[in-house]
């Protein structure tokens, strides 16, 4: 008989086992998550909907949404219950007090490029020159306004009389 079936069988069934075994370990956190939620406390939907709890039923969860604004959503429409922080940071916009005690980036590379032993003017002292790849040099543009010049010598100002125009989409020479 012929192992390989069996066990290729036997595979299959292990894999389907341990894929619904994870799924029902994550529907059974959302269902605590949404059995824990309390009237005061920051909400997702799972359409994208930010509110506060104001009261929960068996099935339902009253959400207010706004100043004079209350929805009826079921306790499965619930995607996230937010920390106080973060539902503050996205919808309010305010940030904790511990993101000040961190360091900022500044907004030019001016500071990273400094060090603590060299002062910013000492590179100007040493004779350094800074490099400016935003301009060109002046030689640089005497030899364009030559190159230009030569060009349009170069060119001849009367078409020839024999060339024939150039059709547009508007002329047909169709007989």
């Amino acid at each position: 008989m012929n192992t390989l079936p069996l066990l290729f069988f036997i595979v299959l069934i292990a894999a389907m086992f341990l894929m619904t075994r994870s799924n029902r370990k994550r529907q059974q956190q959302a269902k605590q998550m949404r059995n824990e939620m309390q009237p005061g406390s920051g909400v997702r939907t799972i359409g994208g909907m930010y509110a506060t709890v104001k009261e929960v039923n068996e099935d339902t969860v009253l959400l207010d949404a706004g100043p004079g604004v209350d929805l009826l959503f079921a306790k499965n429409a619930i995607g996230a219950v937010l920390t106080d922080d973060e539902y503050n940071r996205i919808v309010h916009g305010i940030e904790h007090d511990l993101k000040s005690d961190t360091d900022s980036v500044p907004d030019d590379a001016s500071s990273l490029t400094e060090t603590d032993d060299e002062p910013a003017g000492a590179a100007a002292a040493s004779g350094d020159k800074p490099v400016d790849f935003g301009k060109k040099d002046v030689a640089d543009e005497k030899a364009e306004d030559t190159v230009e010049a030569k060009a349009e010598e170069a060119e001849p100002t009367e078409a020839k009389a024999d060339e024939e125009p150039k059709k547009t989409d508007g002329d047909s020479d169709a007989k």
